[in-house]
């Protein structure tokens, strides 16, 4: 037995030793290099692609053997080759497809390419769902080039690495990793990979590891997750394709005794997420053969200018075609900057017919091989389909050992003293005025203290209680290189010049590093003398406060003064769960308007601090003692699975949260006695082309109200200003205090649909503005007499950052109220609104 082992593995290294490498170009007949073509051993799924420069290398055992090489929109050209132990070149010469248009007959005007596109829409479905299962190993190489950079942006000087590997102009690599990674599916949405290995230049990361299966047999195209358009993408030979393209017979060609049609595509018009480009069918069997498309941000393209696929489908089983390699080529120029790049996927070694045990599919969606970023460049070289260029080759070697000479000397006290000194210069505007305030780090071996102070002059406010007030807003960190625990010191001063009170607080944040970015814990200690507005959501910021008063003299913030003490503990999982608890003693002071200067006095007074809807119920100095939990839950999470750590995806489930607060009475005095509950569910829901849903439902009341001071009654965030942030946490045209109460139950409910582009497309200028349209309501009910309901529809994404909003909105005794809101919303303006 061990003669017959050794016999097979001597067998098994010949065959590794005299493996003979084959390298070569492949060019079309002018010369001018095809990149990313496809070079495969005929009859099996090995093979390699060429780089952008047309290079390819394999290994191949010695013997004789065919090659086959192909690219898009050119003939298919084989050639037979004896391998020995010897390397040898074999360069391909590739023709553009000949394409015949002999037989071509045209009924009723119509061009046949639509005879053809039905029959693969027919097919459509028949090749989306034809295998139950599959398994795939994908390479993947991601690539961003930057072709230029300016030297400043909005004004703001661009500060760049000393060691970024770009040249004075800007130019030169800015992303460059490879990963091979191990996919296996079952339908409808079973998907488990394993990423086998994965490099980044210049870093120890996990690189781009998501292979982009980009499948045009769906009716809504998926690309890079939707990031780049969130309805995705029509594609051709969708049901309702006819629609929305128009298609040209361009001719066909011969391959393998099969006829391929190839159909020129053109979008019927702007503002839709549509492709341009080429499409080839094969006759009869009405499936994709390859493609060629494109779309740009006249196609509902975002963020980047322009996105282009270029896919090639082989055989991989009977009658099972997939595809085979893949390139996925992306820019984009704005402000100065020209960045441009591709991703390459290649797929090989498919098996359809795989066999899953029972418990082979988890909640690991993908999971990353312990030594996954360390394999060695022997290992890269052997394990590539994509020959690297030699501007890549230089980028590894030179930021590898950038990052490594990095990470060798990072306690050093040269690189130290370094770091402390790259901190740059004081200056007197970080104190004043700059947007990060003024911080400094003091970087030791063991343990590294950070400060920092908010810009002073950033942090005046003004309000009718406190006329003037200056605020100092100070942060200290200590920060061990070892250990579990980091702490954070807060500390703020404010002095208002009108009431001549001064208040100080201060807190401590212990928080555990031990389970990483996604699993941690801390617990936070705090007290002092504070200024607190009744309702704890804060429902208008102190500028827009400031604003109004001195403009307007509308004051609408309302106050009290309060000496506390708190306890709080977070506790956050890898599998979606939140949990906070906490115990808060307040000892409330009420305070009076000081002030009444306004730069425009106008007819009237300002309005009292204590809020006038709430006149009826007194506040008085009083005690509070209460203690609260919270909890929120996502079920149905997902994970990437690191080798020390997970990292949660989300769901498509809602999330689901749970709040109870109850006032104690008669600890340290305290007068609260109440018991107050609320469950909320939060969701967004894409609904492709159709737009996306986002809502959020919540239920709530007090169990026990024997005493409620206005501090723990249920508020709802009004809005009496011109612009909203809270969209599905605020009522745009609701008093601010009106609907205050401890009710035994209300219901309340936020709900909004974003069309993203599905009705404005049709619209002139709007549609090249690409301004989309949001539609929604928000409501709540307490009793027959306290209600509220306004509905709204508006138009975001105005410069990709603003939305603006018409209200309508109904309220007992007050009737019909219409008015205007402004905020933030769309493609990047969405990520500043605070649901």
């Amino acid at each position: 037995m061990t003669r017959f082992l050794f016999l097979l593995l001597s067998v098994f290294m010949a065959n590794v030793i005299y493996a003979g490498t084959i390298t070569g170009t492949i060019t079309d007949e002018k010369g001018n290099p095809l990149p990313y073509a496809s070079v495969s051993l005929k009859g099996s799924s090995r093979g390699a692609n060429a780089n952008s420069s047309g290079k390819y290398s394999m290994e191949l055992a010695p013997g004789q053997h065919t090659l086959v090489c192909q690219f898009v929109g050119y003939t298919r050209t084989e050639k037979v080759i004896t391998v020995t132990d010897a390397p040898q070149t074999v360069d391909f010469i590739l023709t553009i497809q000949g394409l015949t248009l002999d037989e071509v007959i045209i009924k009723k005007g119509e061009d046949p390419a639509y005879e053809i596109i039905r029959q693969a829409i027919k097919k459509r479905s028949f090749y989306n769902n034809q295998v139950d299962s599959f398994t795939v190993q994908v390479y993947i190489k991601g690539l961003l080039r930057s072709r230029g950079l300016p030297k400043k942006v909005f004004g703001q000087k661009i500060e760049r690495a000393p060691n970024d590997g770009l040249d004075s102009a800007g130019r030169g690599i800015l992303y460059l990793s490879e990963s091979i990674t191990n996919v296996s599916y079952v339908k409808p949405d079973k998907v488990k990979m394993e990423v086998v290995s994965t490099r980044e230049s210049g870093g120890n990361g996990f690189g781009l590891s998501f292979p982009f299966f980009i499948n045009f047999y769906q009716n809504n195209v998926n690309v890079f997750d939707n990031n780049v358009n969130p309805r995705g993408f029509i594609s051709p030979i969708a049901d309702g394709a006819l629609n929305y393209y128009r298609y040209k017979y361009e001719g066909f060609f011969i391959e393998d005794g099969k006829t391929v049609n190839t159909i020129r595509v053109t979008p019927r018009r702007k503002n839709e997420p549509l492709f341009s480009g080429t499409i080839q069918i094969v006759e009869d069997e009405w499936r994709i053969h390859s493609l060629d498309l494109l779309t740009t941000k006249d196609y509902q393209l975002e963020l980047i200018d322009t996105l282009r696929v270029s896919q090639l489908h082989a055989l991989v089983e009977d009658d099972v075609w997939k595809t085979k390699n893949q390139v996925t080529y992306v820019a984009i120029k704005r402000l100065g900057i020209d960045v441009a790049g591709n991703f390459v996927n290649v797929y090989s070694d498919y098996n359809i017919n795989p066999a899953f045990g029972k418990k082979y599919f988890g909640k690991i969606l993908m999971r990353y091989d312990t030594a996954s970023n360390k394999r060695d460049t022997n290992y890269w070289n052997a394990a590539r389909p994509v020959a690297l260029e030699p501007e890549e080759v230089k980028d590894y070697l030179f930021k590898d050992s950038v990052a490594k000479a990095t990470r060798d000397s990072m306690s050093s006290r040269r690189v130290l003293d370094s770091l402390q000194r790259n901190q740059g210069k004081v200056k007197i505007k970080d104190f004043l005025w700059s947007s990060g305030g003024f911080g400094r780090t003091k970087f030791g071996k063991k343990v590294s203290v950070r400060y920092h102070l908010n810009a002073l002059l950033r942090e005046l406010e003004y309000n009718t209680v406190e006329g003037v007030s200056v605020n100092v807003e100070q942060q200290f960190g200590i920060i061990p290189k070892k250990g579990r625990y980091t702490y954070n010191v807060d500390w703020q001063t404010r002095y208002g010049f009108s009431n001549t009170h001064l208040n100080m607080w201060g807190g401590l944040t212990i928080v555990d590093r031990k389970g990483g970015q996604f699993n941690r814990q801390s617990l936070s200690f705090s007290g002092g003398k504070r200024v607190s507005q009744f309702n704890r959501d804060n429902p208008i910021d102190a500028l827009t406060n400031e604003v109004y008063t001195l403009f307007f003299k509308r004051n609408f913030m309302k106050l009290y003064e309060n000496w506390f003490g708190q306890v709080s503990f977070y506790k956050q999982l890898d599998n979606g769960l939140r949990f906070r608890a906490q115990v808060l003693y307040e000892d409330r002071l009420p305070v009076e308007n000081t002030t009444d200067f306004s730069f425009f006095r106008r007819e009237g007074t300002f309005l009292p601090n204590h809020p006038k809807d709430l006149a009826g119920i007194p506040f008085d100095r009083n005690q509070a003692f209460v203690a609260g939990i919270s909890v929120s839950w996502q079920p149905g999470q997902r994970y990437i699975q690191y080798p020390t750590y997970k990292m949660p995806l989300g769901s498509k489930m809602p999330t689901f949260e749970l709040e109870y607060n109850k006032g104690i009475p008669n600890i340290f005095n305290s007068d609260a006695d109440f018991d107050k509950w609320k469950v909320s569910v939060t969701d967004k829901m894409n609904f492709k082309l159709k737009g996306e849903l986002q809502y959020r439902v919540s239920v709530g009341g007090f169990f026990n109200s024997r005493r409620v001071d206005i501090p723990d009654l249920q508020h709802f965030n009004g809005n009496q200003t011109f612009y909203n942030l809270k969209y599905l946490n605020s009522f745009q045209l609701a008093p601010y205090y009106r609907y205050s109460n401890a009710e035994p139950f209300y219901a309340l409910a936020h709900v909004e649909h974003h069309f993203n582009g599905l009705l404005t497309n049709k619209i002139p200028l709007i549609n090249r503005l690409k301004w989309n349209l949001v539609v929604g309501s928000n409501a709540f009910y307490v009793n027959n007499n306290s209600y509220y309901v306004e509905a709204f529809a508006g138009l975001e994404n105005i410069l990709k950052l603003f939305r603006v909003d018409f209200v309508n909105a109904y309220q007992p005794g007050l009737g019909t109220k219409f008015g205007v809101r402004v905020g933030f919303g769309g493609l990047l303006g969405g990520r500043f609104a605070r649901n």
